[in-house]
């Protein structure tokens, strides 16, 4: 008896982990329309990203292509370490987690602002 076996792959880092596109052309051109906001008392949060298989929490206000590094509100505990800071794309990237699931953008996020989401 013959077994076929079909690999399915969304996007395969080199670890093997399975990853979904964090970055669209149509994020990339929003995060460039909104600009910089660190003159904004309450900015916008374009994308959410998050670990399917554990804690964190990655809200982006922006964009940096040049460094590949995005701006906004990690949210790791849920608790008082919560902080606005950089992360990295590439790091979102690579991160493998249980089941070799890696970090996801959440689809169904629309736009808030910063205190719609953040922790005191």
């Amino acid at each position: 008896m013959t077994r076929n076996i079909v690999k399915v792959t969304v996007c395969s880092n080199m670890k093997g982990s399975i990853n979904m596109k964090l970055l669209t052309k149509e994020l990339i051109k929003r995060f460039e329309k909104v600009g910089r906001q660190e003159e904004v008392e309450d900015p916008v949060i374009i994308a959410k990203f998050f670990n399917p298989t554990g804690i964190g929490t990655w809200y982006a206000t922006e964009y940096d292509p040049e460094y590949k590094e995005f701006f906004g509100y990690v949210s790791l505990f849920g608790d008082h370490n919560d902080a606005l800071g950089y992360f990295s794309l590439t790091e979102l990237e690579e991160f493998e987690g249980q089941m070799g699931l890696g970090i996801e953008r959440d689809l169904h996020f629309g736009e808030k602002l910063l205190s719609e989401v953040k922790t005191d």
